[in-house]
């Protein structure tokens, strides 16, 4: 099993971490450095997103390890447009209930859960020790950062970026391009496109 990750950076590293022992027998980079980068870690870069896409066939899956939630929404999409095999990378540590959905092109690392009903939507980051409690809800391509809590029935939207040891309380509505600071405690229902920080979290006013 040949595993492509376009995006060699530090969260690359983790990906393909989980990816080999998840149980992928090869994991390649590509990334639009190559060649000046080279090597990610242990692991090999052998061309850019242009190569991926004409050596797709050699691959029996694909992931992008891209933190920025927005480039790496467009390049999944670019990808699932080429017709590449999406896939989700799961750490083996991870508990994943049988009855909660993870969307293509998410990763979940090492120690996370998600429990019972919840969705996590695709090219979505849960990282290590994140917790998505039942019922929950995170749409695609957001980002829970290590050791985030969402309570139960929690609704997060699209490109939302938690930040770490964030927690939200049960069944609070997130909307979609939220940011939540690292270690705010989110008690109330967050308008699309708002930054909220602290604890309790409150809007913030972000200059350009």
């Amino acid at each position: 099993m040949r595993l492509a990750i376009l995006g060699a950076s530090g969260h690359g590293k983790v990906v393909a971490d989980a990816a080999c022992l998840s149980g992928w027998d090869e994991v390649a980079f590509f990334d639009d450095a190559w060649p000046a980068v080279a090597k990610n870690g242990p692991w090999e870069v052998v061309g850019r997103s242009a190569d991926l896409l004409a050596q797709a066939t050699g691959f029996d899956g694909v992931v992008v390890a891209i933190g920025n939630n927005r480039i790496r929404m467009a390049r999944q999409q670019e990808l699932v447009d080429a017709g590449l095999n999406m896939v989700s990378v799961v750490h083996p540590s991870a508990v994943i209930s049988r009855h909660a959905v993870v969307g293509a092109g998410s990763v979940v690392f090492a120690n996370s859960v998600v429990n019972a009903c919840a969705s996590v939507g695709a090219g979505c980051i849960v990282n290590t020790g994140a917790i998505v409690e039942h019922d929950c809800v995170v749409g695609d391509f957001s980002h829970l950062s290590p050791n985030v809590v969402l309570a139960g029935g929690v609704s997060v939207g699209q490109q939302v970026w938690v930040g770490a040891g964030a927690s939200v309380k049960q069944l609070v509505i997130i909307g979609d391009e939220v940011t939540v600071g690292i270690g705010s405690v989110v008690l109330r229902d967050v308008p699309a496109g708002k930054t909220v920080v602290g604890v309790p979290a409150r809007p913030v006013n972000i200059q350009d």
